[in-house]
């Protein structure tokens, strides 16, 4: 039986630097998070080759074209193939192109790529926890709650830019925090190459990290160092998203709000929602639960995620947390990225579908907001349930402090335990079964030039699988640039 001794508390070994394995500890508690992060990927592994036709839902859009990398007869005059490909980052392309150069299938690489970038997550999910609370345990408690996080929904997994969002932002806070120079810029610049969005979230975090709050109200800073940071990466992102701005897109430019409210793809309409709604009549699922417009929208989370909601309180009570007089500073972090993310939100609003989907600015960052809080707060809780419990071993346990301490213990390992299972975590990675194999083996012996014509959904699959053109596909039909969805 694991016993707490008094006067020592597992969770509050620590040392002055921010690397893992300079934590005494930490070494243990970082191997142990990358157990986890790969004990995940290894589940998604086993389901994304659990057969010769499976593919991720979105990865169907994203990585069907990029067979052409091995063979470039494919999808010749192909309009859906241009598109897709011509929304995809370079970034993104360039690394697909990498690995079909040295022989990697595009859709083999798609399914190897999501537990690699999930270990790059957590490894530096870990470190910017140690920069926000020096104690090794809550790295572990905090990836362990991302990557259930992550695993239980189709970001990570989906093998398309989004994919890539963790990774380079929490790589980004982490050399922020750390005021890495170079590394941040780094940073910046791969946000740029992937998801060009979140350079946005970045260059208003740098902004707002000006401002030096006090008794009095903010207040610029008065260090020449701070506003040479800030402007070599506002001139970062501004160099890396100039491209984005120039360039013309041989389909036009996005659809306008106005011309979303006049169809139906974008509406509640007649009891059925539109192939990517987004308005709707009652301004509380708009504003605030719908997917693509609301704010609060993040999609599945472990429930141990809520307890973050607890941190604002728990760091003013030291007396009953103790671990709280730990916290650093840099804390402040936290509101400053909610800040950033709500401005972008009601901008996005504001320039409706310039700036893509408004949820996207909010839902990445409350995700990785409420899971710090919660690592933090309840190593904070964890930490003060020892102490107390060493105490109580040297007086005595009562009966009921042994009946508050196995329920404490059993709840715990229920809410960590249950989001372990495939049953939970599987279904919602939307990992897409071919249905047909004979079709498909019957079309990739057919011309490289076919077009095929079908009304079933079965056609979303066939560039994928069959590794020809389509005419039109429910999967494909995304409308957000009049110029392709008009065809």
């Amino acid at each position: 039986m694991l016993i707490p001794r008094p006067r020592r508390f597992p969770l509050t070994a620590s040392a002055k630097t921010s690397t893992p394995e300079s934590f005494g500890s930490g070494a243990f508690w970082f191997s142990l998070s990358l157990v986890f992060a790969t004990f995940y990927g290894v589940q998604s592994l086993q389901l994304a080759f659990s057969g010769e036709y499976v593919v991720q839902d979105d990865a169907r859009q994203y990585v069907f074209w990029m067979q052409r990398f091995l063979d470039a007869e494919l999808f010749p005059k192909d309009w859906i193939a241009e598109y897709y490909q011509s929304i995809s980052p370079p970034g993104y392309i360039a690394l697909f192109r990498l690995m079909a150069s040295w022989g990697l299938d595009p859709l083999l690489f798609s399914k190897w790529l999501p537990p690699i970038l999930g270990l790059i997550t957590t490894g530096y999910c870990f470190g910017v926890c140690l920069q926000l609370l020096p104690v090794p345990a809550a790295g572990f408690i905090t990836t362990l709650l991302l990557n259930q996080g992550l695993w239980m929904e189709d970001d990570l997994i989906s093998a398309t830019p989004r994919s890539f969002l963790y990774p380079l932002l929490f790589a980004f806070l982490y050399y922020l925090l750390r005021r890495s120079w170079l590394p941040c810029m780094v940073a910046i610049v791969l946000q740029g190459l992937f998801y060009p969005q979140i350079v946005l979230l970045s260059a208003a975090l740098l902004t707002l990290r000006l401002w030096r709050w006090s008794g009095k109200g903010p207040r610029l800073s008065k260090f020449s160092a701070d506003y040479w940071f800030w402007g070599t990466g506002l001139a970062m992102a501004a160099l890396v998203l100039l491209p984005f701005a120039l360039s013309t897109s041989e389909f036009g430019p996005a659809i306008t709000a106005a011309q979303a409210r006049l169809q139906p793809e974008f509406n509640y309409v007649n009891g059925r929602y539109g192939r990517t709604f987004f308005f709707h009549e009652n301004p509380l699922v708009f504003w605030f639960l719908a997917p693509r417009s609301g704010l609060l929208f993040t999609g599945l989370l472990p429930p141990l995620v809520l307890v973050g909601l607890a941190l604002p309180w728990w760091l003013r009570r030291p007396a009953r947390f103790p671990l709280a007089r730990r916290v650093s500073k840099e804390i402040c972090l936290f509101q400053q990225m909610l800040l950033a993310s709500l401005g972008l939100f009601f901008l996005a609003h504001a320039l409706l579908f310039k700036l893509y989907l408004p949820n996207r600015y909010m839902a990445h960052s409350l995700r990785v907001l409420l899971t710090l809080a919660a690592g933090i707060a309840l190593t904070l809780w964890l930490d003060a349930q020892l102490r107390a419990w060493a105490k109580h071993w040297q007086t005595g346990f009562t009966g009921r402090q042994w009946l508050t301490a196995g329920l404490t213990v059993s709840l715990a390992a229920g809410l960590i335990l249950i989001p372990l299972a495939p049953s939970i975590t599987l279904p919602s990675q939307l990992q897409v079964k071919g249905k047909v194999p004979p079709l498909y083996e019957f079309l990739l012996r057919q011309p490289k030039d076919t077009l095929i014509a079908s009304l079933t959904k079965e056609a979303d699959n066939l560039p994928t699988f069959a590794q020809r053109s389509i005419l039109l596909g429910w999967e494909y039909a995304l409308p957000y640039h009049p110029g392709y969805y008009a065809e």
